[in-house]
């Protein structure tokens, strides 16, 4: 069994060996440190179960310390020791989330009983949660098999969802595999649920379907427009489930969440279609037809969302919907704060529409740059590199601005991605799109049994660049590659994040209503 392994930080440390015999007869296995600085480093380097930090030191302070250990290894229980109770000290380090705090001079016992708090409480909610979720495999793997219809899918994706998040608290990781065995097998039975289904969604007249991209404003924004009480709605891109969760637990004690509920992303699960038919009201192949200078076909080298308020206005004037409104896209922090410097014109308005494009510049960093991919390496980093982005990003400025206003705020996504495993080999020409999940094209070879093909794009609402052009999609975490150069090709996209194609992870997003609780 491995030793328990405690770093104990303090610039008396001679002064702490009779401790240090005492918990080394306990079988855990102690290195000690003198100063901040150095405590830094061996945090950088080493692996620790639980980490004992001296407030007042020279140099770096404990406070100081403690700062810098939380950016480098959030997770790791930090015990301050010090002689002062002074209390902005103990606010100070409770405030950066110390697992205990103990006054000098402290016994042995004292010592030990503060680790096996901290330590046998995260073992027993590893032990609770294990036992929890090997409860719930039976329910998972039947709500797989019994999924009829939408709602099912949407019901089995959040438990999947809550799952994932609660997993992450369990030093137990053959749950989490087993979890994503489960997920791999939903996403399966998932795709085929679609491809049964999906032309009949888009079908008008259609019921039993779910909310679709062209429906989300009408549906969940316009019906809480009121005069006199501004609606932001906020769009941030390429937003999963899953990281909706991870970043609402940071809005606590600022907003009330008044509706958290799920929707469809149309194919292709791509910003140029989901995002435009948002904005639109429409499916892709109607903005196509109705507003031709509006659509940028994917063999073109525009860019592709670039008419997004434009298309807003259409579907404003569709729906007879006199208001007024603003719309502004982020794409970088200095650009958002100069939005947020503007929030109390906004105030003035009716709808105020924010869209921002960091989560899927995320994405696509993760698969081009070797440092994002590490920091990035599976959903759990994912998820934590989100909720960072978030804190310190001007949307979460803004919306802690925002909570001192009687304001409601509508945020939702675009589609979702997925981490892709398994490369799919297809022959395409030249003018064949380039996404990894889905191809549009007229001469494209592929095995039908591993995608979802269509033959006729109009009856699915979208456009195409040629009388037999056709659409295929990837499934389940598939990615595909040309047939040139196809090792090389497999490798280096293997296990990044891509959009496009059909996985709970791509289809199935959040849309939420907040209302500040000020």
């Amino acid at each position: 069994m491995r030793r328990i392994r405690i770093l104990w930080t303090d610039d008396e440390v001679e002064a702490l060996k009779p401790h240090i015999f005492f918990l080394r007869e306990k079988g855990y296995e102690i290195e000690t440190c003198s100063n901040g600085n150095d405590t830094i480093d061996l945090v950088r380097q080493n692996v620790y179960d639980l980490i004992f930090l001296d407030e007042h030191m020279p140099g770096l302070s404990g406070i100081e310390t403690l700062r810098l250990i939380r950016e480098i290894r959030p997770d790791i229980p930090v015990v301050m020791i010090t002689k002062s109770e002074e209390e902005g000290i103990m606010e100070a380090a409770i405030g950066s989330e110390i697992a205990d705090y103990l006054i000098k001079p402290v016994k042995p016992n004292q010592i030990l009983l503060a680790l096996k708090r901290i330590l046998d409480q995260r073992r027993l909610v590893t032990e609770k949660t294990t036992t929890d979720y090997r409860q719930e495999f039976s329910r998972i793997g039947n709500m797989i098999d019994l999924a009829m219809d939408h709602d099912d899918w949407i019901s089995l994706y959040r438990k999947i969802v809550f799952w994932e998040t609660e997993l992450e608290k369990s030093t137990d990781t053959g749950m989490s595999e087993i979890l994503r065995m489960q997920e791999t097998e939903a996403n399966k039975a998932f795709g085929k649920f679609v491809m049964n289904n999906y032309l009949k969604w888009v079908t008008p007249g259609t019921e039993n379907k779910p909310l679709l991209s062209p429906s989300l404003f009408e549906k969940k924004v316009f019906p809480h427009l009121s005069r006199g009480k501004p609606l932001f709605f906020i769009l941030i891109d390429n937003l999963r489930f899953d990281q909706w969760k991870t970043i609402s637990a940071e809005l606590q004690g600022l907003y009330r969440i008044t509706g958290e509920d799920l929707y469809f992303s149309i194919l292709p699960t791509a910003t140029q279609y989901s995002r435009n038919s948002i904005f639109a009201g429409l499916m892709p192949s109607a903005i196509s037809g109705i507003m031709p200078g509006l659509w940028i076909s994917d063999d073109e080298e525009d860019g592709k969302n670039l008419q997004e308020e434009e298309l807003f206005r259409h579907q404003l004037a569709r729906r007879g919907q006199n208001i007024k409104w603003s719309y502004n896209k982020i794409t970088s922090s200095q650009g958002g704060r100069k939005i947020n410097e503007r929030i109390r014109q906004m105030l003035d308005n009716d709808l105020n529409i924010l869209v921002y494009n960091f989560v899927d510049m995320l994405s696509h960093a993760r698969t081009e740059m070797e440092i994002i991919r590490d920091l990035a390496g599976d959903e759990k980093a994912y998820r934590s590199l989100t909720r960072s982005w978030f804190l310190h990003s001007p949307l979460y400025e803004m919306l802690n601005v925002l909570s001192a206003y009687p304001v409601r705020i509508i945020l939702s996504t675009d589609h979702g991605t997925i981490r892709v495993q398994n490369p799919v080999k297809i022959i395409g020409d030249r003018k064949t799109s380039s996404n990894l999940r889905y191809k549009l094209g007229r001469n494209l070879d592929y095995d039908p049994a591993k995608v979802f093909e269509l033959t006729n794009p109009e009856k699915a609402g979208l456009p195409k660049t040629n009388i037999t052009s056709r659409y295929i999609f990837a499934l389940g975490n598939d990615f595909l590659i040309y047939q040139n150069n196809f090792n090389h090709y497999a490798n280096y996209y293997r296990d990044t994040f891509q959009h496009g194609g059909i996985s709970l992870q791509e289809m199935i997003l959040p849309v939420v209503s907040l209302e500040s609780v000020s």
